[in-house]
């Protein structure tokens, strides 16, 4: 009777059972893939057998028999290895434990099924109410704008670790990185001198021993007991032995969480103070176990349907903690899809609302109109005519025109720009022209002066320069209506300027303005048209999200005679050669720029500043040449006179910062020279460059840089390469990524967490395709089947679309 008591001791060790069943159910939980232990089952069968002998679960020959239907099993289909479990499960059974439970995806163990009031069942509550977060650390994740459990769980990884398969120690090489699945021998701290002490924790693995090592972490000596068999992450090193440096790991023994940080596909995440990966990693986890039984699906059953996605809930656990790859990949799929298709149906409710809004058709075959093109020096190109039927025809309908023109540096904008507010005048409604710098609204204002006046026009130029007393007598001229056209910057939104009737709205170079600024203009006017421009060729895949909203035009063609560009990539040592032709083209009575990136010394940043280079130049460089200086910081009439100077040929060489990147229109200038080039961006390379060319002789720019990043190498090589600014574009936003290209997040969009506009660009057309298909059915998504849909998307985008009502 006692020997038989004692037997059933043994058979209900619950720790050696734990440790059998458990990798078991999660096997048959993730569908017998051979993903749910380190290294696959084949490799873990030996370390269970002893552990079963160990713990007197099973003496040897028990046990062997016990796990002998596990032989093969990596070569079994997914169906027989699911035979086999059970097979596993019932023998356990017969042993008489009570700890053992049958397997069933229906029913899967207990301790792996959330018990109902543990489930998150609002995604919209605080963060801190999650089990692992609380207040102070829900502080901390504030700081990375997470504060609801739906931003947690949209807090997607970086990068996917995979730590599924074991090295053996014996095999191990220096700075690779490995899984090491070895049982403790020995632990210590001991200290090398003040403030600082080392610990290690020796693990063994039967081929050889390597430490775990902790710098400055005391603690971690007692997380560990001898005997434990410890799952262990990281970067291998040598200093007189096998070592992993600050590893992540679990410890097996008697373990009841699954493996979370070593023996998976392991997420690494965006970290914030006093948030470390194991504890991000940990909160996500418990998040993704516990989410609601109905978790909201955004997409449409038709779209999930149509593109074959996961389930929402599946998509959300599978993008945290994969069980392979595969499902990894088809939860991207479906999340990226998502957020592009939130942004689709954005444009798709505001290309809806243009076409319901009344707006004054404006006379496009006026006799100012008429006068304007007759008196043009020049024959229009053929792109800029198609343009300009494209926008005449905008305006002749009673709806208020949202189109975009985008072209090339020099390829004519400003002409039909100004067609189109002459067709306002001709309709008798004023037209306004903001410009991102008053260089650039100073330059419009000359060259439409020049166009507008002889036909009885009245224009005005506005910016923060003007005199008091001279905006006092613009303001009156725009309320009674004298004032035809204005031209100004971001002075034209003040609360004081008051058009009579603005009907057409102009924004150049639109990417330097924020959404409020375009609206504030709009709301000057009853419902006018707008036109915006810009000299930055946008690619495809940024114009159906940031501008999808709006009508394309594109200009791709320059106007005839226009001479190429040589570019040319100098070290510093090189740079007398760049200067040389910079001389040798003012002798001949042409012009030229120097580019700085700064104005004044800085010792961050080991640059050549414009005040001090300007004395080196003046004295030492370009003798008896007459140079100018133009920055940021001097006031306006200080510019217009510098550039009046420039433009007039007094001044042969200017010596600038970027203020000079758009819109400064001098023929004869031929050499560019930017010193420090590797700092700036291909849109900004490719805008400064774009200054010269511009007239009938040949042009060269020179690139004075000593990159020490693969990128600054990468931007010079391309600019040197590449003259199509299209093709620069998709270069610059694939170097730089859609936040950064050009202030992208001015356009009032929501940051893409997971989607990349160029490698995904081609779910941005299907996610088009969808959207636009369901705005046209149920535009306020009112539909029982949308509203899920309805308040993902209003969630996000309800600020951005009333701040566009305001214009």
């Amino acid at each position: 009777m006692k020997k038989n008591e004692k037997n059933n001791k043994k058979l209900s060790n619950p720790e050696a059972i734990l440790w059998l069943l458990k990798p078991l159910r999660l096997e048959m939980k993730q569908g017998c893939t051979d993903r749910a232990v380190a290294g696959g089952i084949g490799k873990w069968l030996p370390l269970v057998q002893e552990k079963l002998i160990a713990q007197a679960f099973l003496p040897e020959k028990e046990s062997a028999a016990l796990l002998k239907p596990l032989q093969g099993y990596v070569t079994d289909s997914p169906e027989e290895r699911k035979v086999k479990i059970s097979a596993i499960f019932s023998s356990v059974e017969k042993l008489g434990t009570p700890t053992a439970q049958s397997p069933s995806e229906a029913a899967p163990a207990v301790e792996e099924q959330p018990k109902e009031d543990e489930r998150v069942t609002e995604l919209g509550m605080p963060v801190q109410y999650l089990k692992g977060v609380g207040p102070k650390r829900a502080g901390y994740l504030r700081k990375i704008n997470i504060d609801s459990v739906m931003d947690l769980l949209c807090h997607y990884p970086r990068e996917w670790q995979d730590r599924t398969q074991l090295s053996k120690i014996h095999q191990v090489k220096e700075d690779e990185h490995v899984t090491i699945c070895g049982k403790v021998r020995a632990k210590q701290t001991f200290t090398i001198r003040r403030g600082l002490n080392i610990t290690k924790v020796i693990l063994d693995d039967q081929t050889g021993q390597i430490a775990a090592t902790w710098f400055n972490q005391p603690y971690m000596r007692e997380r560990f007991e001898e005997g434990q068999w410890v799952l262990a992450y990281g970067k291998v090193s040598f200093s007189r032995s096998w070592q992993i440096m600050n590893p992540d790991f679990e410890i097996l023994e008697g373990s009841s969480e699954d493996q979370i940080h070593t023996g998976r596909i392991a997420p690494m995440y965006p970290l914030t103070e006093r948030i470390s990966q194991r504890v991000m990693r940990s909160m996500l986890y418990s998040l993704v176990q516990h989410l609601p039984t109905h978790f909201p699906d955004v997409l449409p059953d038709a779209v999930v349907k149509d593109q074959a996605f996961p389930a929402a809930k599946v998509a959300y656990q599978d993008i945290h903690f994969p069980p392979d790859f595969p499902a990894l990949d088809q939860a991207r799929r479906r999340l990226v899809f998502e957020e592009l298709f939130l942004q689709q149906i954005a444009v798709a409710r505001m290309r809806v609302t243009y076409g319901r809004v009344l707006a004054k058709a404006l006379q496009t075959q006026g006799a100012k109109v008429t006068a304007f093109l007759e008196a043009l020096p020049f024959s229009l190109t053929e792109a800029q005519d198609k343009a300009l039927k494209k926008i005449f025809e905008d305006l002749g309908k009673p709806h208020p025109m949202h189109r975009l023109l985008q072209g090339d540096v020099g390829s004519g904008k400003t002409v039909v720009g100004a067609a189109a507010m002459l067709a306002a005048v001709d309709s008798g409604v004023q037209a306004a022209l903001m410009a991102p710098t008053e260089i650039l609204a100073t330059q419009h204002y000359l060259v439409l002066k020049k166009y507008f006046e002889p036909l009885g026009i009245t224009l005005e130029l506005l910016t923060s320069g003007v005199k008091a007393v001279e905006k006092k007598r613009i303001h009156a001229g725009l309320a009674d209506g004298t004032v035809a056209v204005l031209i100004g910057t971001h002075a034209l939104t003040q609360e004081i300027v008051a058009f009579k009737t603005l009907g057409l709205v102009v924004v150049d170079e639109q990417h330097r303005f924020g959404v409020e600024q375009r609206a504030l203009l709009r709301a000057k006017g009853e419902q006018p048209h707008t036109l915006v421009m810009t000299a930055t060729p946008i690619p495809r895949t940024l114009a159906l999200t940031a501008y999808g909203d709006l009508d394309v035009t594109v200009l791709d063609e320059s106007p005839p005679g226009r001479m190429p560009i040589s570019t040319q990539a100098l070290a510093h040592g090189q740079s007398r050669m760049a200067y040389e032709k910079m001389n040798q083209a003012a002798q001949a009575g042409r012009q030229g720029y120097i580019i700085f990136p700064l104005i004044d010394e800085s010792e961050k940043l080991d640059l050549k500043a414009l005040t001090r280079e300007y004395a080196r130049l003046e004295k030492h460089v370009f003798t008896d040449k007459s140079l100018g200086l133009l920055h940021g910081r001097m006031t306006t009439p200080e510019k217009e006179i510098i550039m009046a100077a420039f433009k007039s040929g007094k001044i042969q060489i200017l010596a600038s910062t970027t203020v000079v990147e758009v819109g400064v229109d001098i023929p004869n200038a031929t050499v560019m020279i930017i010193e420090n080039a590797d700092r700036f961006g291909l849109a900004t390379l490719h805008q400064l460059r774009g200054r010269i060319g511009r007239g009938r002789h040949a042009s060269y720019c020179y690139l004075i840089a000593d990159p020490s990043t693969e990128e600054g190498r990468a931007r010079l090589r391309i600019m040197c390469a590449v003259k199509d600014g299209f093709q620069l574009a998709e270069e610059d936003l694939a170097l730089r990524g859609p936040g950064e290209f050009f202030g992208l997040r001015q356009h009032g969009l929501p940051d893409l967490k997971l989607a990349n506009l160029i490698r995904d660009a081609a779910q941005i057309e299907i996610a088009k395709e969808h959207a636009d298909r369901i705005i046209a059915k149920d535009r306020e998504l009112e539909l029982d089947e949308n509203q899920a849909l309805r308040e993902a998307y209003f969630a996000l985008y309800q600020d951005r679309e009333s701040r566009a009502r305001v214009g």
